[in-house]
C-alpha cells in the first residue's frame, strides 16, 4: 500500500503560493499542488474561478464562525471532505448498479420460466 503513496509524481505535493484578494485585501496562500488542483475542479464544478471559490468560502465561514483562524488549513480539509464526498457518492452509485445486475438474472428468469398455472394447465 505504500508504495502508492510513495510512487506519487512529487509535483503533487510541491507548494505553490497564490495571492488572491479577499474583501479588497491581497493575501497570500500557500498550499499543495494537488490541494490547487481539487479547487479548481470543485470551482469548475460551480462555474466560477478558482480564486472566487476561495472569497466564496471565506465569505462563507466568516459568516458561519464569525472569525476565520487557519483559512488555508479550511481550504484543505474542504478539499478532502470534497474528494471523500465524491468517493461516497461513487461507492452508492456502484453499490446501486451491483444490486441492479444482481436483481437482473432473477427477473430474466422469470421472464423466460413459464407460469406454473399455464404448465399445469399444458401437461393435463
Amino acid at each position: 500500500m505504500c508504495d502508492y503513496f510513495v510512487n506519487a509524481d512529487p509535483i503533487l505535493y510541491e507548494s505553490r503560493t497564490r495571492t488572491v484578494r479577499i474583501r479588497g485585501v491581497s493575501t497570500s496562500i500557500r498550499m499543495e499542488n494537488f490541494i490547487w488542483d481539487t479547487l479548481a475542479k470543485m470551482a469548475a464544478e460551480e462555474g466560477v474561478t478558482t480564486n472566487a471559490l476561495i472569497v466564496q468560502f471565506h465569505d462563507e465561514i466568516l459568516r458561519h464562525r464569525g472569525d476565520v483562524q487557519n483559512f488555508t488549513s479550511f481550504l484543505r480539509v474542504t478539499c478532502l471532505r470534497f474528494l471523500s464526498r465524491q468517493c461516497d457518492e461513487l461507492g452508492m452509485a456502484l453499490a446501486a448498479t451491483q444490486e441492479e445486475n444482481l436483481e437482473a438474472p432473477e427477473l430474466m428468469h422469470a421472464v423466460d420460466s413459464p407460469e406454473p398455472a399455464l404448465v399445469t394447465s399444458l401437461t393435463h
